[in-house]
């Protein structure tokens, strides 16, 4: 098992994690996920002892990696696939690691049978593609038999045979006992690989929980409808009716209606009632990328100015979503977490805040447009000690810890 409690690592005056706690349990395959610079490489580093906390520790089994016994047959690690000496063929690469390590040499062409690298094991490295590279890292680190595997990105590159082959590899390590800690940005991925999530952003734990628990957490369910293209008065009229039955309905850009609020034999009747035909009436689950957005987009560094224009995040329901005086507040697809809490509790905002000490008051809600949704508000030209964009602007950082900057070294990610 992997622990970590209280982990700090800082650069100077720059903090790349702030009082990182988690554990990886053995038996699953636990993710680790972020954004770009949330420092989830960093964190690795530390684990494998190639970094020093700044303060706080993590152990493997109990014991930090540089006290563990032959380490190499405890813990196996891919981190970088690059990381390879480009005259060596694979088979000498492998076999220089294991001579180091006291493992037999037949370990060597047992690994490389096993990721299927044992037609060119005599080849140079140098003239290996990406997913190549990739299946001889993961080679080096299965090569002690460790119990305890972590894994950066190790679908990078793969073609999707590669692709279903380690996350088949994932789930079979797992269920040997084995602990598998992984890091992807492959969202689809993760969903049908990961058990459980563990999720950080600006260096800090955002979320600790099951792959379902996460989704649940950062999503709402809703309820597709679809009435008769050729008559666009049939939607408007159920629109009507099922805002004044107590559903929340938001027009999609194909013509259907995206309602929430309303179980679907209820809009099923309501359709009836109003003697409008359907189309589609259909249940939708947020997927493990929509919830992956949801709970990150206050803590992505990087963003492109066209974003709140797309609209990728559609708001939540009347009441879940926080309201915060900032720009852009009603447009659809607007959405905005509050800080991450400490523990690894999703987010959530509390209803009825107001006035807290240090933020503005809250505003009013917003105007209601067609069909229940918050009105766009006109445009305007910011004006001076107006709130902060939060599209160019980062996240308000917990009262509690330092302002997190992710502009660090290249192992930072």
């Amino acid at each position: 098992m992997i622990e970590a409690v209280g982990l700090t690592k800082r650069y100077g005056d720059k903090t790349a994690v702030y009082n990182l706690s988690f554990q990886v349990r053995p038996g699953a395959v636990t993710g680790f996920l972020g954004p770009n610079g949330s420092g989830k490489s960093t964190t690795m580093r530390m684990i494998l002892g190639l970094d020093n906390p700044s303060a706080g520790q993590v152990t493997i089994g109990g014991y930090p990696y540089r006290k563990l016994p032959n380490a190499p047959r405890q813990v196996g690690a891919l981190l970088d696939a690059k990381a390879v000496h480009g005259g060596r063929t694979a088979r000498t690469h492998l076999l220089s690691l294991a001579q180091l390590s006291g493992i037999p040499a037949r370990r060597v062409d047992e690994v490389l049978g096993v990721v299927g690298l044992q037609d060119v094991a005599r080849k140079r490295s140098k003239g290996f593609s990406l997913g190549m590279g990739q299946r001889l890292g993961i080679a080096a680190a299965l090569l002690g038999d460790p119990q305890v595997l972590l894994f950066d990105e190790p679908v990078n590159g793969l073609d999707p045979e590669g692709i279903l082959w380690v996350r088949n590899l994932m789930k079979s390590l797992a269920a040997e006992g084995r602990t598998v800690f992984v890091s992807s940005h492959l969202m689809s991925e993760m969903a049908l690989t990961a058990d459980h999530l563990i999720v950080i952003g600006r260096g800090q734990l955002l979320a600790d929980m099951s792959v379902q628990d996460f989704i649940a957490a950062n999503s709402a369910g809703f309820a597709r409808v679809r009435t008769p293209d050729t008559e666009p008065q049939l939607r408007e009229k159920l629109a009507t009716a099922l805002a004044e039955a107590g559903g929340h309905v938001l027009p999609e850009q194909d013509g259907a209606l995206r309602v929430t609020g309303l179980a679907l034999p209820r809009i099923s009747d309501i359709a009836h009632e109003t003697d409008v035909r359907l189309w589609e009436l259909s249940p939708h689950q947020a997927s493990l990328e929509e919830a992956y957005m949801r709970m990150t987009q206050g803590a992505v560094d990087y963003r492109s100015t066209i974003d709140q224009k797309v609209g990728l995040q559609q708001p939540l329901p009347p009441g879940a979503q926080p309201q915060m005086p900032v720009p852009g507040q009603g447009q659809p697809g607007w959405y905005a977490p509050p800080p991450p809490q400490q523990g690894g509790q999703p987010f959530a905002m509390p209803q009825g805040q107001q006035g807290q000490p240090g933020q503005p008051a809250q505003p009013p809600a917003p105007p209601q447009g067609p069909y229940g949704a918050p009105a766009a508000p006109a445009a305007a030209p910011a004006a001076p000690g107006s709130a902060p964009n939060p599209y160019t602007q980062p996240a308000p950082a917990a009262a509690h810890a330092p302002a997190v900057d992710t502009t660090k070294p290249e192992d930072a990610r």
